[in-house]
């Protein structure tokens, strides 16, 4: 069946929530709407280093992955090797199109303003990549400085390392965090950190029922694609 819109579905539960001492935000397609703008930059890198990946394929292979996982992969399935000036040319290439046409989430501002829980950013990107997002979309006085990188630990989504990390660092316990996800990699850590975890599509990225379907399956507390009705949550 073809994919359709699942931005606007009613949101599925499937577990109850207690109320967290805690939310802790991905970046990319939580706050700012990103990924349609960083895959196109990656897709047309990768094919002019010689490799073809549709751009459904690179949201299934690399979403919510750091960068070195992300390199990795590239190098070991598809024998892409890109250099670290080709690294930097492709931050340079991005960071443009950030400021051209990065958004924020809608809902986003309005719903940050009315929350009385503390909050942080847990973002598989690298940190000046993360505040520069923040920046341009008007949300960085939020967050700063509690904003926290895949840099920051060993092991990157799905590995739990990140999640716990900022938890540590907020002492807050992993039980009393709820995380706000869009990918399966990051929900996949955040339960594998044994927090609470939601699932979001409202991305450009993440509106067809077969991203629904994969964030579902790995069973988070909720699905849903307005950023509003996190509230429901909290």
């Amino acid at each position: 069946m073809a994919d359709t819109p699942a931005g606007k579905q009613r949101p599925k539960d499937t577990a109850p929530l207690k109320r967290p001492r805690l939310i802790i935000f991905d970046c990319d397609g939580v706050l700012v709407d990103s990924e349609p703008l960083s895959f196109r930059v990656l897709r047309d890198n990768v094919a002019a280093a010689g490799a073809s990946i549709p751009m459904q394929d690179c949201y299934k292979l690399f979403l919510g992955k750091s960068l070195a996982t992300t390199t990795e992969i590239l190098s070991r399935d598809f024998g892409v090797d890109f250099s670290s000036a080709d690294l930097e040319s492709m931050r340079l290439q991005l960071f443009d199109l950030y400021r051209k046409e990065l958004r924020p989430i809608p809902g986003i501002a309005e719903l940050l303003r009315t929350l009385d829980l503390p909050v942080c950013v847990a973002s598989s990107s690298q940190l000046e990549r993360i505040r520069l997002s923040l920046e341009i979309t008007g949300l960085l006085s939020a967050f700063d400085p509690h904003i926290y990188s895949a840099s920051m630990v060993t092991n990157g989504k799905p590995a739990p390392d990140l999640f716990l990390h900022a938890a540590r660092v907020m002492r807050t316990a992993p039980e009393d965090c709820l995380v706000i996800e869009d990918s399966p990699a990051g929900i996949e850590a955040a339960k594998r950190a044994g927090m609470s975890v939601v699932g979001f599509t409202g991305g450009g990225h993440a509106q067809t029922d077969s991203h629904r379907a994969g964030l579902e399956a790995l069973e988070p507390a909720a699905v849903f694609g307005e950023i509003a009705t996190l509230q429901r949550y909290i």
